[in-house]
């Protein structure tokens, strides 16, 4: 059941928790005069990605955004270094076979 807050006339503060389908109260518990309902904001925190960069919890958006540049430079690395490796292996063989033909074919006419 939801809980409202009224306020009397005399300046009396109450709350009174009803059913939705409960009328609404009219006289003060305290002094029976007239009351108005008060309404006050809700305190809302939205959480998770996708939300406006000041909201709350800002700083752990931070975090996570480093943590992907992070791994998106060690995957990158690592993809680098993978190319690299296998392109080396492949151009050191040629360079050692090339001298190799060229020292012998330089042997034979002599």
């Amino acid at each position: 059941m939801p809980t409202y807050e009224y306020k009397c006339s005399n300046g009396h503060n109450f709350e009174v928790m009803l059913r939705m389908s409960d009328d609404p109260i009219t006289e003060c518990e305290v002094c029976g005069a007239p009351v108005q309902r008060v309404f006050s904001p809700v305190a809302v925190h939205f959480k998770g990605t996708g939300f406006y960069s000041t909201d709350y919890g800002s700083k752990n958006r931070a975090r996570e955004k480093e943590k992907d540049a992070a791994d998106a430079k060690t995957s990158k690395a690592k993809d680098e270094s993978a190319n690299s490796t296998s392109g080396d292996s492949s151009s050191t063989k040629t360079a050692d076979a090339t001298p190799a033909k060229a020292e012998t074919k330089a042997a034979a006419p002599d």
